[in-house]
This record gives C-alpha cells, structure tokens and sequence, in this order.
C-alpha cells in the first residue's frame, strides 16, 4: 500500500499580473482497506495517472482496484489509464503462466465517491486495445475510485448495526468464525420471535470471491428488504430464520485481493469434508444443523460473473442430482424469481449448470455441497449479478437484494 504524489503547476493572473507558479500536491494512494492498485507511471503535465489491479495472484485473479485521489481541486480533472495486470494467473487451482485477460479488470464505467460511502459511475471510459481511460473531475475532497462499489468489513458492521437497530428482537448479529488471518467473519440472523414451531431455514452468503464486491451489495439490499415494514418481508421473519453473511472471504477483501483462484483454495472450491477455510467449516456446521431438522429450506450464494454478461442469472447443479421435490421446488423458485427480478436488472430465465464441465471441482461448491447434505426439499442456487451494464450500482444491485427476497417468500408460500 503506497502513496504516489502528483506535483501540480498552476500559472494564475490578476488585474494583468502573473503570479510566481503556484504548487499543490495531488496524491494517488491504497493505504485504506482494500486498496489496491499498481501504478505505473504519473504524467503530470497531462495531469494521467497510468495503473494497473494490484493483488498478489496467489491470493486470486489480480482484476480488483481501488485507490484513492487526494489534492484534486473542485472542477478540475484527471485521467485514470489501467491495463491489465501483467502478472500470471491461477486457474483451476494451478499457475496457468500468463496474464488474466483484461476483460475481468475493465468496467465500462469506473466506480468512485467523495466520501467513501455514497458511489456513482464516472461517464463511460475509452477502450483502446488492452487499456482503459478514465475521466474524473475533482469536488475539492478525497476522491476514492473502484473497479465496481467497495463493501467491506466496516460496511458490514454499519449493515448488522442498522439491522439490530431497526429490529431489536428480530436481528441478531453473530461472528460466524475467525478467518484464517483472524478476521471476524460477520452475520446476521433474523427471525421473529414465535411459539417455538419450527420455522424454515434460508441462508444467504456472499463474497466467497472477494473481488466481485456487487455481491454484498445485492445482500445488502436483501438484508434492508428483510428489516423493513414490507408485508412479504414480515411474513417471512415470521416463518422463516434467515442467516446472511455479507463478506465471506474478508482476507482478501480487507487486503485487495481477488480471491478466485486462491491457493491453497479459492472459497468456492472449499466445501468438502476438509475444508482449509474456517468460515466455510463454521456454515457447514449450521448448515447441516438446518438440515438435521428439516427445516433447510433455501440457499443462495451471491456473486458476480464475466464483463460480457448482462443479465443476472443462477447457475443450478445438474438437475438429475436432485430428489423429485427437490426438481419441483427450483422449478417453481426459477418461475417466481423471474417474475420478482424484473428490472433494471432483469433476470435471465434460462439458468447455467454446473458440473464436470464447468470446474474440476465441482463437486466442491457451495451449491452442491448442500444440495448433497440438505433436505430433499432444499432449493440451492447460485445468483450472478452483472457488474459491466449502467445499472450496476448500488441501487441497483439492491434492488435485485429486493427482488431476490420477494422470490423466496414466494417459494416459501407455495410449500
């Protein structure tokens, strides 16, 4: 994590005189949690910033970046130019020798904010070959700039603090584990208190890919849905005990890092008997909890997909894996979430299916994993929100949280 200091000269005029040069200091910096960036060069007469995705790609695919811009006066601009990382890649748990391609790196829009909390979308960048250029105007305040909206550890506390705040008796926060570096992993359990009848257990998690930061936003907007006055959403407090983990893989989100790919296992391909990760041993453990009372009913691991996909859309096991309710109840789930999933992002209807195919470990992802351990019943899917269209922002990505939820009480409500 470095800072990389811009000189700037000014030459000002009054009344006919010219003032002596006038020199401020622009800084380009990644000294906050998950910052992440390479710079390359600083061409400060032409006011152009030339970088590259930071991350150590043994700790997954380097196409994450996040820095931060300080000293840019209000109305004044700035070019961000980014290449893709030069560095070889992991895939399928091996060095592949080469570079990732680009694409993973290169939002059509940047994502920045004035303020770290509020993010928008620059105008669109200009794609030439292998690299990108960025336009960003100043506000007179530090500017934080972002492969696609920030969500970290401190953005999780903020989420289980509101929810507490907002449901006293319903929103529990938890420590799901500590990671491997000794990071609290975070959740929320929600349920209105009841009777003592059994009620259906639904678990949401995302991030098991640090960098597909979209993610947590869609459980964000899920999680807001699930602590509001909504009806749908009261009824399924009142029928359901809902787990949601926004950041499962926090190392590597606190640090920068990509996460897909990771040795000595990417989070994805973790879920079997052994698990390296701590996180992933402690929601199997709740997990088959769930299961051993018969009450798992839905799974859902949040993630983003490639630059080129441009509808959310869920990959599925094979379907000849599953039990007869189990077939009848995606089915009927894949029917209600593309009605709920309606726009701005609009759901594909046709879903993808994993398998021998699709990763050598298949077997060793969340979805299946459950579908193997849950119920007959239990509906496990995998939701992928595009992170490359103009409404891949914040709004956005909750709206889809929203929408998501509205599907599950639908599922639910049929059974």
């Amino acid at each position: 994590m470095k800072t990389y200091p811009i000189i700037r000269l000014l030459a000002a005029s009054f009344l006919g005189f010219t003032a002596l040069p006038l020199q401020a200091g622009i800084s380009v910096s990644t000294d906050f949690e998950g910052g992440s960036a390479i710079i390359e060069s600083i061409d400060t007469e032409n006011r152009l910033v030339r970088f590259m995705p930071g991350g150590d790609p043994q700790r997954g695919w380097p196409c994450w970046w996040y820095l931060r811009v300080d000293g840019l006066p209000a109305g004044e601009s700035m070019k961000l130019e980014l290449h893709g990382s030069d560095k070889p890649a992991r895939d399928n748990g091996e060095n592949t020798g080469k570079p990732l391609s680009p694409d993973w790196a290169m939002p059509a829009r940047a994502t920045f904010s004035s303020d770290g909390e509020t993010w928008s979308h620059s105008e669109p960048g200009t794609l030439e070959a292998a690299k990108i250029t960025y336009e960003i105007t100043g506000t007179g305040t530090p500017l934080w700039i972002a492969w696609g909206p920030p969500f970290t550890s401190r953005d999780t506390e903020s989420l289980l603090i509101e929810a507490e705040k907002t449901l006293p008796r319903a929103a529990k926060a938890f420590e799901l584990a500590r990671s491997r570096e000794g990071r609290p992993v975070r959740g929320l359990v929600v349920s209105e208190p009841s009777d003592g009848k059994a009620k259906r257990g639904v678990w949401i998690q995302a991030r098991q890919h640090a960098w597909e930061s979209g993610a947590s936003w869609v459980a964000r907007g899920f999680t807001e849905w699930l602590v509001s006055d909504d009806t749908d959403a009261r009824w399924l407090r009142i029928h359901g005990e809902i787990t949601i983990i926004p950041v499962m893989d926090v190392d590597n989100v606190a640090t920068g890092n990509g996460g897909k790919e990771a040795a000595p296992r990417d989070h994805n391909r973790d879920w079997d008997e052994k698990p390296v990760h701590p996180e992933i041993a402690a929601a199997q453990e709740r997990l088959l909890s769930l299961a051993g009372e018969n009450r798992l009913a839905v799974f859902l691991d949040l993630h983003n997909p490639g630059a080129n996909d441009a509808r959310p859309f869920f990959f599925l096991g094979p379907p000849e894996l599953l039990a007869e309710s189990g077939r009848l109840n995606r089915e009927r789930f894949l029917a209600a979430s593309v009605k709920h999933i309606d726009g701005p992002l609009t759901l594909d209807p046709k879903p993808r299916v994993t398998g021998q195919g699709y990763h050598p470990l298949w077997k060793q992802i969340s979805g299946q994993w459950v579908t193997e351990h849950g119920n007959p019943d239990t509906m496990a899917a995998c939701l992928e929100a595009p992170w490359n269209t103009r409404h891949s922002t914040t709004d956005g990505y909750r709206e889809v949280g929203r929408q998501l939820g509205r599907a599950v009480v639908e599922l639910l409500q049929g059974q």
